[in-house]
């Protein structure tokens, strides 16, 4: 599962830096992860020039990517994360365990974050499109979502993201903002069905702080 080599291509082709990375997944084996890389931008919306209308630029979109996994199942996509997360620099990993949201009682908020993690925003301006989205199997993946539960991860990465430009000290990092594979950290085991949240720590600040 090469989720930090699909990483590296979009930003290689892309050229904007990244603020965020989020990937979502249904607690079955054999399905698929929906990427979901998250840039810092603006663009224009269209090239028609206007001497006395001044047109607003608008933030770039996402770009949604499914990365299929024949035969491997959640505890081989968080190893996956982990080494990109690691190699691109990230202070930490964050995993969220969420409960279906078509049950009875479940409030809306929860189907609404459910949506997102898919890449999904109802809520949105409708002319935003949010993010371009490249996962033919994205409306399956939330059906099956709204019913199981759902996976969700995070990380903020250094290298090629916006967070190279701030100065809070990380002793893991190399010249580029990146560390050297393999990852240290191990997934944390999932416990199925169970509503949580896990961090997965991976800089540290060696020297004495005062």
């Amino acid at each position: 599962m090469n989720v930090f080599e699909t990483i590296a291509a979009q930003a290689a082709a892309m050229k904007l830096p990244i603020y965020a990375v989020t990937a979502a997944t249904v607690p079955r084996r054999d399905a698929p992860i929906l990427l979901i890389i998250h840039w810092h931008g603006f663009a224009r919306e269209t090239p028609l020039r206007l001497d006395d209308l001044p047109l607003p630029p608008r933030s770039v979109a996402g770009s949604a990517l499914q990365i299929d996994a024949p035969g491997e199942g959640i505890e081989s996509a968080e190893q996956a994360l982990l080494d990109a997360a690691w190699q691109l620099g990230a202070w930490d990993l964050e995993r969220v365990v969420k409960r279906p949201w078509w049950r009875l009682g479940a409030p809306a908020s929860e189907a609404l974050a459910g949506h997102r993690a898919f890449g999904d925003y109802p809520d949105a301006d409708s002319a935003d499109p949010g993010v371009v989205m490249e996962a033919p199997d994205r409306d399956e993946l939330m059906r099956a979502a709204a019913h199981r539960g759902y996976v969700r991860w995070l990380f903020r990465p250094r290298k090629s993201g916006l967070w190279q430009w701030v100065e809070d000290e990380d002793s893991t990092l190399d010249g580029t903002g990146g560390r050297e594979p393999p990852c240290p950290v191990l997934p944390y085991p999932l416990e199925a069905g169970r509503a949580g949240r896990a961090v997965y720590r991976l800089g540290r600040v060696d020297r004495l702080i005062i």
